[in-house]
């Protein structure tokens, strides 16, 4: 018995009439993961499926490659490459990365068990598209570390037991310049505060603005430095589910660079395939 080939499955469509891929030709993906994409059609939802070898994606195989950050950074942009070209013409809730099914019995069930939540992101996702929104600081571009004043050093040479003059002299100027340098130390700590207060009031703001504007808005956790290669440091990493017709409204309220504090700039992207705001279906059956 030849077993029933497995399904890479992208993502889901509510089911057309016409009951096809809502792209021309040229516009389709070339096959990124298989052997070319195909359509699954159960209970008013069609799974944007491709065929895809068991050497690769079956379990155990499959179960190694997820170890593999560069396979895994392959199969991603194949992944996105095929929701984006799908949602751009239809409303599309994207499945989870490496969602592989066993045949299109397989994907029936998995559309079968997850259908209400796909319908009800179906439906609170048409119409509307993700934009994300990341504030960063540039912490050097305002941090301001005093070196220590040569006049620390003040009298302390050598000196008889009486001391001197010259001496009495010295040490009363290293004095000052001590509390002016502790002066200067609790002056930039100050400064520092208040900066990172202003910072996050920035951030406070500008979320609280561009979610006014839209349908929803999810906060993430600030992207790490050394993942995302960003200069400056993240303080904001929000994702914004936007009505298409509010688009520009939302775009408009994102502040041009000279209305925002010395050393924060802000960086926008999109218009996704709503990622963040849609519930996929639960994890397909293991593929057997």
């Amino acid at each position: 018995m030849i077993p029933e080939p497995l399904l890479y499955v992208y993502g889901v469509l509510p089911s057309s009439p016409a009951s096809s891929l809502p792209l021309t030709p040229d516009e389709l993906p070339d096959a990124p993961l298989g052997s070319g994409l195909a359509l699954v059609e159960h209970r008013g939802l069609t799974a944007v499926v491709e065929p895809v070898d068991a050497r690769e994606f079956d379990e155990s195989p499959l179960r190694e490659h997820l170890e593999d950050l560069d396979w895994l950074a392959s199969v991603a942009r194949a992944h996105h490459r095929v929701v984006d070209a799908v949602g751009s013409r239809a409303t599309t809730v994207p499945m989870r990365l490496a969602t592989v099914c066993r045949g299109e019995a397989g994907v029936r069930r998995l559309l079968d068990r997850g259908h209400d939540r796909i319908r009800a992101s179906l439906d609170r996702v048409a119409g509307k598209e993700e934009w994300g929104v990341k504030l960063y600081v540039d912490d050097d571009a305002v941090r301001s570390e005093p070196s220590e004043p040569s006049g620390l050093s003040a009298g302390t040479g050598p000196k008889g037991p009486g001391g001197s003059a010259g001496s009495a002299v010295s040490a009363r100027a290293g004095d000052s310049a001590g509390r002016d340098y502790l002066r200067r130390r609790l002056g930039d700590r100050k400064a520092r505060q208040d900066r990172s207060v202003q910072v996050a009031e920035t951030s406070e703001r500008l979320h609280a603005l561009l979610a006014a504007r839209t349908t929803d808005a999810v906060r993430q956790p600030p992207q790490d430095a050394r993942l995302s290669r960003a200069p400056g440091r993240n303080v904001l990493n929000a994702a914004y589910l936007v009505p298409v017709e509010g688009r520009q409204a939302f775009l408009d309220a994102i502040p041009a660079p000279d209305g925002l504090p010395g050393g924060v700039r802000v960086d926008v992207t999109g218009p996704w395939v709503p990622y963040s705001f849609t519930q996929s279906a639960p994890e397909p059956d293991t593929p057997r």
